[in-house]
Formats: C-alpha cells, sequence, structure tokens
C-alpha cells in the first residue's frame, strides 16, 4: 500500500511539474494550440462562403482603408495602400492557443495564392512586439505580419480571437469569422480567387 502511495505520489509531482514548466516558460499556448490544430485538421471548422459576393450589413458597408499599421520591423504603413486589392484580415497573438492552431493553415494559403492580387495582413494584438517576431522568426511563417498603431475602426471590433475578416477590392467587409478555422480549403481559396477578379 505503501509503495502505490509513493507510485501515486511522484506521479502526480512529476505532472505538476512539467504543467509549472509549460506555464513558467510559456509554451503552454503552444502545446493547448497544438492540440487544437490537431482538431483543426478534421476540416470540420471552416469558414463559411455560401454568401461568397454578397456584402454584411449596412453598418460595415463603409470601405475600410486610411487605417496605420506597422510591420514588426518598424516600418509605417497603411491599409489604404492595399486599396484595390482582396485584403484578408487575422486578428491573432501569441497567447491565444486557437490562433496558433489556426496558424499553419493560413500560411500554406498564403503560400498557395496569387499575393498580387491579394494582401494577407496578420495583426497581432501582442504589446510586445519583439515577442511576437520571435514568435513568428521561430515558426518560419513568411505573410506580413503588422501591428496597430492606433484603435481600429469599430467594423472590427470583437470579443474573441482570433477573429477573420475579408475586404472587397473597394474595401467592404465580405466575410467576418470569429474563432478558429482551417482556411487553406479549394473552397476558400476559390472564394478569394473569384472576389479578386472582381477588381479586374
Amino acid at each position: 500500500m505503501k509503495k502505490i502511495w509513493k507510485s501515486e505520489i511522484t506521479s502526480w509531482a512529476v505532472m505538476l511539474t512539467v504543467i509549472l514548466t509549460l506555464y513558467l516558460t510559456g509554451l503552454h499556448t503552444e502545446v493547448i494550440g497544438r492540440v487544437q490544430q490537431v482538431f483543426l485538421s478534421t476540416g470540420l471548422l471552416k469558414p463559411s462562403v455560401d454568401h461568397s459576393l454578397q456584402e454584411l450589413p449596412a453598418q460595415v458597408q463603409q470601405p475600410i482603408y486610411d487605417i496605420p499599421l506597422a510591420k514588426l520591423n518598424g516600418e509605417k504603413v497603411n491599409m489604404k495602400d492595399f486599396a484595390g486589392k482582396v485584403v484578408f484580415i487575422n486578428l491573432w497573438a501569441t497567447w491565444c492557443p486557437p490562433c496558433i492552431a489556426e496558424m499553419p493553415s493560413i500560411h500554406k494559403l498564403y503560400e498557395q495564392i496569387d499575393t498580387s492580387h491579394i494582401q494577407f495582413v496578420m495583426l497581432t494584438l501582442d504589446e510586445d512586439l519583439e515577442k511576437a517576431k520571435k514568435f513568428i522568426d521561430r515558426k518560419g511563417y513568411t505573410f506580413p505580419v503588422y501591428a496597430t498603431t492606433q484603435e481600429m475602426p469599430s467594423a472590427f471590433a470583437t470579443s474573441s480571437i482570433p477573429t477573420t475578416f475579408v475586404l472587397s477590392p473597394n474595401g467592404k467587409i465580405v466575410l467576418r469569422k470569429e474563432g478558429m478555422a482551417k482556411y487553406n480549403t479549394e473552397e476558400f481559396k476559390n472564394f478569394l480567387t473569384d472576389l479578386s477578379k472582381s477588381a479586374k
């Protein structure tokens, strides 16, 4: 009985040590993200594009341009620089497991899409931009990452992240998806491609 009791304590001690180590090193976010990534790979969570070229209600119909942004290296840009393109905007943070879970699918989409007509804006909500930069570098992601330099317009208000928006070439929101999703699907690629053709 004593051996079983000691074995139980040892097991709990090891488990608590692992959990504590993950939290203290910040790796718990990535571990949870990995688990959620497995779920995403089933393809059950996909953005709905049934309404493909339909725009969202009137309160978000105004073009969403003139938004100052900054690249992680400090270079200033503005959303209006992307006028005439489809813009894929993803709000994320390094402390958000679902954000980490969906990033590989977004990166695969980015690698497979014609970025001459489709602009990616991976918008970090991290206060520590160096942490975001290190995360992106460590993962080897090559999509463009930005930070906001002022409060975003109310059309982008959300109570959860990740949240993804797609803007039409005339700057109007045509898709809004709260929560993680698998984006590198043929259906979603076709949605972006068809939308980009509307500008030509």
